[in-house]
């Protein structure tokens, strides 16, 4: 996703979805690629140390069944159809 995604589906400024992101990264729970001026970031693949996967883990077991996880889910799916290249530039009109 990018950060005007994760934006979108949160509704923080994207400042602070960009701080959140960073302290994620050096903490090894996300990765990032980086793509133009766009910065993409994904969970950790099967390859990240145990400690991050197992972290990854229990929260994934966390949210199973949380009602919120689930809105969060179907807003996403909306959020994916979006072209993200529109949705950065409405965001960056309000």
């Amino acid at each position: 996703l990018c950060v005007c995604q994760i934006t979108e589906l949160f509704g923080l400024a994207p400042s602070t979805i960009s701080k959140h992101l960073s302290i994620l990264y050096q903490a090894g729970l996300v990765e990032s690629r980086k793509d133009g001026r766009w910065i993409y970031y994904k969970l950790p693949g099967r390859e990240a140390p145990i400690e991050v996967r197992e972290a990854i883990d229990w929260v994934e077991k966390s949210l199973d069944d949380n009602p919120r996880a689930a809105e969060d889910q179907k807003a996403l799916k909306r959020i994916l159809k979006q072209d993200p290249v529109k949705l950065c530039k409405r965001q960056c009109q309000k």
